[in-house]
């Protein structure tokens, strides 16, 4: 059988989601990837709670450029906002996209910005 994109991406997903989980030491970096946006959230899972969120379409500095730019803008921001809550480490979930392109670029200027994955 074969899956259209979005189940696809789902199965994937759920695939991770058993590996990967945040608590609010080691909390969980989630990216969401819409066509024209990229969001990032870094996530306790043990209580359920987002401790704290970067978005392209939030951020002023994420308008200018293409999306890839927006994206390391979005990780820049995701990542200071983190070393102000006083988090350092954190787990990456890529949320059933494929590591490369915008995910990869948020993921590198997270880590430039000094989170640890």
């Amino acid at each position: 059988m074969a899956l259209n994109k979005v189940l696809r991406r789902a199965k994937i997903k759920r695939r991770i989601r058993k590996k990967v989980f945040g608590t609010s030491v080691l909390p969980r970096l989630s990216v969401f990837r819409s066509n024209k946006q990229i969001y990032a959230q870094l996530i306790d899972d043990l209580s359920g709670k987002t401790i704290v969120s970067a978005g392209s379409l939030k951020e002023k500095a994420a308008q200018d450029g293409n999306k890839i730019n927006q994206a390391s803008v979005v990780g820049k921001m995701i990542a200071e906002k983190a070393q102000k809550a006083g988090i350092t480490s954190v787990v990456f979930d890529r949320n059933g996209y494929l590591y490369h392109g915008r995910v990869k670029s948020l993921a590198d200027a997270a880590r430039e910005g000094g989170l640890k994955f």
